[in-house]
């Protein structure tokens, strides 16, 4: 998975990872900003021994308008 993310179907996933110095707290807060101001969600989440995370975020793919021409 590269670091920008994945499309997959209907959902993209972005991968995020979390350094063992950040809190609990800290976490919960940086992803609930990620859910409200960008539309993602927790698809999964690996603790790994030395304190990090590893997050998996996912959201609904949206078809964006393309610049171009209008009629």
């Amino acid at each position: 998975m590269s670091a920008d993310g994945v499309i997959d179907g209907d959902w993209e996933y972005r991968p995020l990872r979390l350094p063992p110095g950040v809190s609990r707290r800290a976490a919960a807060t940086q992803l609930a900003i990620h859910a409200e101001f960008a539309g993602w969600e927790l698809s999964n989440v690996r603790l790994y021994s030395d304190g990090s995370r590893r997050v998996l975020l996912k959201r609904r793919r949206t078809v964006g308008i393309l610049p171009g021409l209008s009629t």
